[in-house]
């Protein structure tokens, strides 16, 4: 297992991979009570002026230069592990791109008071657990910004960020994440 990550909380993936990092995966796990709860994971590929270059999520499942892949939507969070994946390979991420942020939102619009042992973790591509951040999701909104993972010279550092948002999508939650970049 992987370092539990509290809010805020940075660490350098490389160093936990104990080689520069190549592959990531990102898995979003929860649960729900008797009312099924559609989440989604989105990744954002943010440049370093901030602006938007791509977004992965389930209608645009690949990024158009084909380094970041979605596993598909998950609608139930039924089962235990990974609900949903996004796969990352960062040998292939432009290098006009600087921060993939990943997000996770209640597209049927209930709130995260409904959700139950919600998680983000990173793996690498042996399926080695990296880090582990356990999410604190009870409130009201209908979204938060999970992680980021960075680049920090050679290197791909990750940011547990765990901030409530309100959004069907990552479109509407945008105003809650360019300023945690």
């Amino acid at each position: 297992m992987g370092v539990s990550l509290a809010k805020g909380q940075r660490i350098s993936l490389d160093k936990e991979a104990g080689t520069a990092l190549r592959r990531a995966v990102m898995g979003l796990g929860w649960d729900t009570g008797d009312e099924d709860i559609d989440l989604d994971a989105s990744c954002l590929l943010f440049d370093g002026s901030k602006g938007l270059v791509d977004t992965v999520w389930f209608k645009q499942l690949r990024s158009k230069d084909g380094s970041i892949q979605h596993s598909g939507d998950n609608r139930t969070g039924a089962g235990e592990g990974d609900d949903e994946q996004i796969n990352v390979d960062l040998t292939a991420v432009p290098p006009v791109v600087m921060s993939l942020v990943f997000v996770v939102n209640s597209f049927t619009g209930q709130n995260f008071s409904l959700v139950r042992n919600a998680f983000c973790r990173i793996v690498d591509g042996n399926g080695k657990e990296l880090a582990r951040y356990d999410l604190a999701t009870s409130g009201a909104h209908t979204g938060q910004v999970m992680a980021r993972l960075y680049r920090h010279g050679s290197e791909w550092k990750m940011h547990a960020i765990g901030e409530p948002a309100t959004g069907r999508t990552f479109h509407d939650m945008m105003g809650s994440i360019t300023p945690l970049l």
